[in-house]
């Protein structure tokens, strides 16, 4: 099979503990455990997302370039439809969550987009799944984005994700202890130099200022915050620095 170099796992076997924690995560079924250790059953079985990252609690895992076969999503459908119906049901529902069908093409019906290229350096993006020693968070400027604000917002890749580490999430929906807790290990694990805030004018996402300036105060670090609120119409309302555990 012919290879090219696209984003695919790599697993840090000396962290690995093989506590299996990653296997459920993928929803491919793309890793096992063996000989103790964690392993990709095939790389064409691996799409790169990263959805088992967050599962890892040594970090063992990360997404990297690299040449590696074709992602075959047929494939992995007929592998999970050999183990159970309900990994394959699973499977289809992860591949429509990302636009895409059994055949890795955009899913029907999907309307067709000007493509722009991406300014994302880091993945995944999600803060839940996000380990804190991430190599890709040290001396980062991390830039705390509410989940809403990139669909207001047009120019988020030109004006606020260059140059910066991503981390989403939804203050409302979300666990707001959970954050907390995973902002302050961020910051216990790596030197961040500084973090940006974009929330939205509606009231639920203020929370995730008070969710930072907990954090800040619960790690006993000092880091410059700037907070960018974003209206519903997607200009820029307001842009503050302001002083960590000041809310």
């Amino acid at each position: 099979m012919n290879k090219r170099k696209r984003s695919i796992i790599k697993i840090n076997e000396e962290k690995c503990d093989g506590c299996g924690q990653c296997i459920p995560g993928c929803p491919e079924g793309a890793l096992q455990i063996v000989d103790g250790k964690a392993r990709l059953v095939t790389e064409s079985f691996c799409d790169g997302l990263g959805a088992c990252l967050g599962h890892c609690p040594q970090g063992a895992l990360q997404v990297e370039e690299r040449d590696a076969e074709d992602y075959d999503a047929q494939a992995v459908l007929d592998h999970l439809e050999e183990q159970s119906p309900e990994l394959a049901k699973k499977h289809r529902e992860h591949l429509r969550a990302h636009g895409m069908d059994q055949q890795n093409r955009p899913a029907e019906n999907c309307p067709s987009v000007q493509v722009y290229s991406s300014t994302l350096t880091n993945w995944p993006i999600k803060l839940y799944l996000i380990p804190p020693a991430a190599e890709f968070l040290r001396n980062a400027d991390l830039l705390l984005v509410a989940d809403c604000v990139p669909f207001a917002y047009a120019n988020m890749h030109k004006d606020f994700f260059a140059g910066r580490t991503v981390a989403a999430g939804c203050p409302k929906f979300d666990d707001p202890a959970a954050y907390e807790e995973k902002i302050c290990n961020i910051l216990e694990s790596v030197n961040i130099n500084s973090i940006t805030i974009i929330y939205m004018e509606i009231t639920c996402c203020q929370g995730f200022i008070s969710i930072v300036n907990k954090a800040v105060k619960k790690s006993e670090t000092n880091i410059p915050l700037e907070t960018v609120l974003i209206g519903i119409n997607g200009e820029v309302i307001k842009r503050e620095v302001i002083q960590p555990c000041s809310q």
